[in-house]
């Protein structure tokens, strides 16, 4: 196998920075819409890159939120609903689509835990964000962690894939073992999980405003 020493990644071994994405904002020659979907778009993009013209395809999201809470005991809500594409009802995270104009963030995680798990919750913060696929979407995704949880004052009617929800305190530890053991494979409720675990072996030092501004989410950072 030929290796071309010029194509090969550049690295600096002595860099003693931690690791951090960087933004980046090639020329965009020309953007449409290719395909007007239900939820959401397929947009086509060319973009000049280093003096090369390339044509990328992408799922053109609204983004989303999702909500971890967790009780005194240590327990955390999850969901069990349909999701067609996979053909599974798989175990998820309360959580939506930012798809109504000008809600903020956290307005829609709230609302989300209330209408999906029937909870209220009385603090909030950042748990952390991450873009889901970022070969083939734009969707940011911002998880919230949500703790003095209580019943909300009233149920939500449900509807579509919604209609059946389960939903189940499972301890966050028991969720961890889930995900390792891949008997649990929503990327959301991974991330929102290990995560977790993490913070909470460190005290919960590392969480953040829930009003943190969202920087790296399209619409929001400017």
């Amino acid at each position: 196998m030929t290796t071309d020493a010029a194509a090969a990644p550049s690295a600096d071994p002595a860099s003693d920075a931690p690791i951090a994405d960087e933004r980046a904002e090639p020329t965009v020659v020309s953007s449409e819409i290719g395909f007007h979907g239900k939820v959401w778009d397929i947009r086509r993009d060319v973009i000049d890159y280093a003096g090369t013209p390339i044509t990328r395809e992408y799922v053109d999201h609204t983004g989303a939120v999702a909500v971890l809470a967790i009780d005194d005991e240590g327990r955390v809500p999850v969901i069990q609903q349909y999701r067609h594409p996979i053909r599974s009802r798989d175990w998820e995270l309360p959580a939506g689509l930012l798809d109504i104009e000008g809600e903020d963030p956290l307005v829609a995680a709230q609302r989300e835990l209330a209408e999906e798990a029937d909870l209220v919750a009385a603090e909030w913060h950042l748990l952390t964000e991450f873009f889901t696929s970022v070969g083939g979407s734009n969707e940011a995704l911002r998880v919230y962690l949500a703790r003095g949880v209580s019943a909300a004052p009233e149920a939500f009617d449900r509807y579509d894939e919604e209609r059946d929800i389960e939903l189940r305190w499972v301890h966050l530890d028991e969720l961890v073992d889930a995900v390792l053991a891949h008997r649990v494979q929503n990327s959301i409720l991974a991330i929102g999980a290990l995560t977790a675990a993490a913070a909470r072996d460190r005290d919960w030092a590392p969480l953040q405003p829930a009003d943190t501004p969202w920087t790296r989410h399209p619409r929001f950072r400017g």
